[in-house]
């Protein structure tokens, strides 16, 4: 097994969330939409001045995967009025769990949502919950695997794209 530090992200971390945010997007979702979808959603959910706001925010957390010193993945959690929907009072949204295509199968993922499950203990939030494209087939497989539900779905824009996100929950004991 390879070992992997995280570390919290802070405002000095910015430029290399923006990279690695484009570069797993690109390497996981590209093949499967339109340039122009994929280059709108990466101008709008990548850029300085969303990231920026999105990491300054107080319920918004980011943290980063490192492998030698180097930044493979990240997370990010939000809670209370950053979720992307509000379900319950007491939730925490996996907004983004984003892993390099020459890390996936080494378990970086597994280790990013360990992290969103021990900050949704120490919130003592009832559940954790997030979208997944109802075509990411792996991803499915991973969050079922590791106890989420699928309890709902809702509308992703991309682009001029609509889709369906699956809601998946994991009860927090």
């Amino acid at each position: 097994m390879i070992m992997i530090e995280i570390k919290k992200a802070t405002i000095e971390d910015l430029n290399t969330i923006i990279s690695l945010g484009k570069q797993t997007y690109t390497e996981t979702f590209a093949i499967n939409n339109t340039s122009e979808n994929n280059e709108k959603y990466l101008k709008e959910n990548f850029n300085s001045d969303q990231l920026s706001a999105e990491i300054n925010n107080p319920n918004s957390l980011f943290y980063l995967a490192y492998y030698e010193n180097q930044p493979i993945g990240f997370l990010k959690t939000n809670q209370s009025d950053a979720q992307t929907e509000i379900f319950k009072e007491q939730t925490l949204e996996i907004h983004r769990i984003y892993v390099m295509k020459a890390f996936h199968g080494k378990k970086i993922g597994q280790i990013l949502l360990e992290k969103a499950i021990e900050i949704a203990k120490q919130l003592k939030v009832d559940y954790i919950w997030l979208g997944v494209w109802e075509n990411n087939h792996n991803a499915l497989g991973f969050y079922a695997k590791n106890g989420f539900v699928t309890f709902d779905s809702h509308v992703f824009i991309l682009g001029d794209d609509q889709q369906t996100d699956l809601l998946m929950k994991l009860e927090i004991n």
